[in-house]
């Protein structure tokens, strides 16, 4: 009898827990179908006000394609290409884009028009790719190469545009089988390590201005004066999503894993007892100072996917687990009307400009903080998926 309670017992908790574990697999249904009642359409995503060919925009559509890969549910392939056949015109003209701006920016939604010109055949989505590469064979750049953040930023080389720019660059390599996007892709991340990287934290500076004019920027090394989080989720989700294009064997990728595996040992002694990291990533617990969404989000995915292509050792999985779960404890909450909403996200953040934007502590931790922006959602998302495989 003992032996038989003690069967019944060891099934129902194993039923259980694979239930619970069921219950956790969803938990990107859950928040993906969250985005769709928030933004019926995609261009509102990020609170879009209007048709835009938003950065922020193109993150939560690329989220949705590859809810749409997982799935296999069209839906999630329709809402995107819904945005993306209303905002680009037959002869690949996009809405609202402008070339003269050399904003580094507007590359980040063209990651989505390779799937979209593949499954759908349409031309104009080859015609937009090609618009967005012409604006990058002429864009602006420094001495060694790096792309300008924008032009109205001369000289600098942000982490945020790393994200923007070379997974577009290595994907069109690869679209175009023509390995010297791959070269191009792989100097520019190594020149922004050679020039972001602080060896005494193991972090990555913000941003770096060449010639050294920027009030924001140290008179000797160039560097800007912080560790902002976000930053530095831009450039982990980077240089983890290039490699899905760059050939394994190809000359100085492995400098592009070996940065990886560096971030990977390095960010844990920076999370927090609740798993979680912090606006002003080396200054956890200062007055003013929290745990922001997107860094978390970013993080998570950036160390799941990693995790999985084996860029880093297996054991780091449970470094994006432990996320999820100071995540679901602290920034997740499940609104009246039963959708999930991500709380304390950085709106927007940068240096420079009008009025100007210093890159001190104080100025990153008094920028505004919203629900839901897309920043955070987009790669929530997408971790969930890489914590699913």
């Amino acid at each position: 009898m003992r032996y038989h309670i003690t069967v019944v017992a060891f099934v129902v908790f194993c039923f259980s827990g694979a239930w619970v574990k069921a219950q956790e697999r969803k938990l990107y249904l859950r928040f993906a179908e969250s985005e769709m009642q928030r933004f019926p359409e995609a261009w509102q995503i990020d609170h879009g006000k209007r048709l835009y060919f938003g950065y922020g925009q193109g993150l939560g559509c690329l989220a949705m394609l590859k809810m749409w890969e997982k799935t296999g549910d069209q839906k999630y392939f329709d809402y995107v290409e819904t945005w993306a056949d209303t905002i680009i015109n037959e002869e690949g003209s996009i809405h609202l884009y402008k070339r003269e701006t050399y904003n580094i920016d507007y590359i980040n939604p063209g990651k989505i028009l390779f799937t979209l010109y593949e499954k759908t055949g349409k031309e104009k989505y080859k015609l937009a790719i090609e618009n967005l590469m012409s604006q990058l064979k002429v864009h602006p750049r420094t001495l060694e190469g790096a792309y300008w953040h924008k032009l109205i930023y001369p000289h600098q080389i942000w982490l945020d545009g790393i994200y923007m720019a070379d997974p577009f660059i290595a994907a069109y390599g690869k679209f175009t089988g023509d390995n010297a996007y791959f070269d191009d892709v792989i100097n520019h991340i190594l020149v922004t390590a050679k020039h972001t990287y602080d060896p005494q934290t193991g972090l990555y500076y913000h941003a770096w201005d060449e010639s050294k004019k920027q009030q924001w920027a140290n008179k000797v090394t160039g560097q800007s004066p912080n560790f902002w989080g976000r930053s530095i989720g831009w450039w982990f989700m980077a240089l983890v999503d290039v490699l899905d294009f760059i050939p394994e064997d190809y000359p100085k990728r492995d400098e592009i894993v070996a940065i990886i595996d560096g971030l990977a040992k390095t960010l844990p002694k920076y999370q927090d007892e609740e798993g979680l990291w912090w606006q002003v990533l080396d200054q956890a617990g200062k007055e003013k100072n929290y745990q922001e969404a997107s860094v978390n989000a970013m993080f998570m995915y950036s160390f799941a996917k990693a995790a999985n292509r084996g860029y880093i050792p297996q054991s780091y999985h449970a470094i994006a687990e432990r996320t999820l779960k100071g995540i679901q404890k602290k920034l997740l909450k499940k609104d009246v009307d039963g959708t999930l909403t991500l709380i304390q996200c950085n709106a927007v953040a940068g240096l420079g400009g009008h009025p100007y934007r210093d890159g001190s502590y104080d100025y990153y931790v008094n920028e505004r903080i919203r629900e839901n922006d897309a920043k955070a959602t987009g790669p929530f998302i997408m971790g969930l998926l890489e914590l699913d495989q």
